[in-house]
């Protein structure tokens, strides 16, 4: 009998390594990559950087916390941490790699990368899944989920062809700024990715995404904790963007679309995972 050794799944891309006591077939990406459809290179540093020298930025003086405001506390923990169950949340623009500010500063955090120990182990029912190995305070930044950045005609393809056994599920971002003004983005970490790809769904879930920039005008989709979370408890979050009071995600059957049944086990369970119509309109 062999002795099962724990390898590091992102081949030392992370600071943290990301351990799994399994052979994974994943190309890592510690970021998004450019997709088919994608016009712009998502590694590339397209926003403006501040030019403040100090240790770490104030919103007085700083051009990228004048953009969207003070987002994380002293300790690059999100301050508004009520957003995400009115269903709405304000735009994030980090310091990139422009910016004269410290390595340090309270406005990197995102764009730090991976700081938590996480592994990717098997579940009962879900398949994969990550747990963490150590407590995760409310509000701390978890980790991304990375993919391709790919176009609304491809993501509906990809959707379209996809098997209902098959373990992937392509995340589409809208946001609004103004009247009719929407962003749409998708990421899909099929064939490129890092840990977030095997965070499962959960109708109750203990992470939530947020929209954040760093060096491009297309968002990193940060995953945070919504409530602390223990050593050892598997992450989640729910793949529709719904986070806490807001109303579940109502199932749909009947329809001839491909659903996966959801198995989070939780008392408000939908039943079947969450399955954005627009892309297959």
């Amino acid at each position: 009998m062999t002795e099962e050794r724990s390898v590091d799944l992102s081949g030392g891309l992370e600071d943290v390594p990301v351990l799994c006591e399994f052979s994974v077939f994943l190309q890592y990406s510690t970021d998004n990559v450019q997709g088919l459809g994608c016009s712009v290179d998502p590694s590339e540093v397209t926003l403006p950087g501040c030019s403040c020298i100090s240790h770490s930025c104030h919103p007085e003086t700083c051009s990228c916390l004048q953009t969207s405001g003070k987002a994380y506390d002293d300790t690059g923990r999100l301050l508004n941490l009520d957003g995400p169950e009115s269903g709405y949340s304000s735009p994030v623009f980090e310091c990139n790699a422009l910016c004269t500010c410290s390595d340090t500063c309270t406005n990197r955090v995102v764009g730090r990368g991976l700081r938590l120990r996480l592994e990717v182990c098997r579940t009962k029912s879900k398949g994969w899944g990550v747990r963490t190995s150590e407590e995760i305070p409310r509000g701390t930044f978890v980790c991304e989920y990375a993919g391709e950045v790919i176009s609304f005609t491809e993501a509906t393809r990809r959707q379209l062809s996809q098997r209902a056994e098959e373990n992937n599920y392509i995340i589409a971002v809208r946001e609004h700024a103004g009247t009719g003004s929407v962003t749409e983005t998708f990421v899909d970490p099929a064939r490129a990715g890092n840990v977030g790809r095997f965070i499962n769904h959960s109708c109750t879930p203990n992470l939530y995404m947020l929209p954040v920039r760093v060096h491009s005008a297309i968002p990193r989709l940060a995953l945070f904790a919504g409530r602390c979370i223990h050593a050892q408890e598997e992450l989640t979050f729910d793949y529709s963007g719904r986070y806490g009071a807001q109303k579940p995600v109502e199932a749909l059957s009947g329809d001839g679309l491909k659903r996966k049944r959801c198995h989070c086990g939780s008392v408000n369970c939908a039943r079947f995972l969450p399955l954005d119509l627009s892309i297959l309109s």
